[in-house]
């Protein structure tokens, strides 16, 4: 599956055998099943349930469909040892883009999450299908909602009439930010906030040929606006992404500045800092923030590395509470 662009339901299909494997190995993750009326499934990986790291690396996997290798592995943090959100992928676009960007915002009554995962395939609403020319005709879906509470049967029935399918035939993983998965899936996000950057230039996405990117693990936060700063701040100053790409040199070098978190103004503050002043409005950010730290882009066809950006780990320590 080298160009996953083909009108193939494939990512449905692919985190739907990842599902498979949750539902027989709920308890050892410390996940809980949930059979809705509406007859859709929902599966909590921290709302109630304790949630577990293996349930991190499970929700990551799903929201990728399965595309990327993704693992803890231990590193250092502004001088300590601490632990790194590892990701890989020999299908960039599909893993990160058709797959794992949260770009549906669920809303439904009182009920708001972040969804993610590849119903957004089936739906697709959102103007990046039209761009990259995708959709999936889908039997069942799967989604990730980043959220503090379990969607009821009104989202089913709402995420089912989107995607076409019957609300029996969707499967809802579910998080909120402030938990061991849900820190873990926003941190695991290095290269798809990579891509979604080079989308929004207009850079030409075919050409990425595989990737790879880390940040560091956020700790869990006593609530899901400190942890929405602390999983941001892992990426935005810890955040480490390394590109295989193909063409001329002289776009990357002319695009290389712009892709990098400190490309915007709003660099330098903790996130939770700059969410505030944004009245709380993602939409309100500028959309340049949204990036790894550091960013390499090594050119298969003439052999140049270009090197942009750079970590700041103090200031991810200071949003991590980490005091020596």
């Amino acid at each position: 599956m080298s160009h996953p662009i083909e009108n193939e339901p494939v990512l449905n299909e692919l985190a739907w055998a990842l599902v498979e494997e949750i539902i027989v190995s709920a308890e050892d993750l410390r996940v809980q099943m949930h059979e809705t009326s509406a007859g859709g499934t929902v599966i909590d990986f921290g709302v109630d349930a304790l949630g577990s790291l293996a349930a991190g690396i499970a929700l990551s996997e799903v929201c990728m469909a399965g595309l990327a290798e993704i693992e803890l592995q231990q590193g250092t943090l502004n001088g300590i040892g601490w632990p790194q959100v590892f990701v890989s992928t020999d299908e960039p676009l599909a893993a990160c883009l058709l797959s794992q960007y949260a770009g549906w915002a669920v809303q439904v009554g009182k009920f708001f999450g972040m969804g993610s995962g590849p119903m957004r395939a089936a739906a697709g609403a959102e103007e990046m299908f039209s761009h990259l020319d995708y959709h999936e005709e889908a039997e069942q879906v799967v989604g990730v909602l980043e959220s503090g509470k379990l969607p009821g049967e009104d989202v089913i029935m709402m995420i089912a009439e989107k995607c076409g399918v019957s609300p029996n035939n969707v499967t809802l993983l579910v998080a909120p930010t402030a938990s061991v998965a849900g820190s873990f899936q926003v941190v695991a996000r290095s290269v798809e906030t990579c891509l979604h950057k080079l989308h929004e230039l207009k850079f030409d996405l075919t050409r990425i040929r595989s990737a790879v990117g880390s940040a560091p693990f956020a700790p869990v936060a006593a609530d899901d606006l400190a942890g929405i700063g602390r999983t941001n701040d892992a990426i935005l100053y810890g955040g480490r992404v390394h590109l295989w790409v193909t063409g001329d040199d002289e776009s990357l070098a002319s695009i290389g500045p712009k892709v990098p978190s400190s490309a915007s103004e709003a660099y330098g503050e903790p996130f939770v800092t700059i969410f505030e002043q944004a009245g709380h409005d993602f939409y309100a950010i500028d959309k340049l923030l949204f990036s790894p730290a550091e960013v390499v882009f090594q050119n298969v066809d003439t052999g140049r590395v270009h090197v942009f950006g750079g970590t700041d780990e103090s200031v991810v320590a200071k949003s991590f509470g980490i005091a020596r």
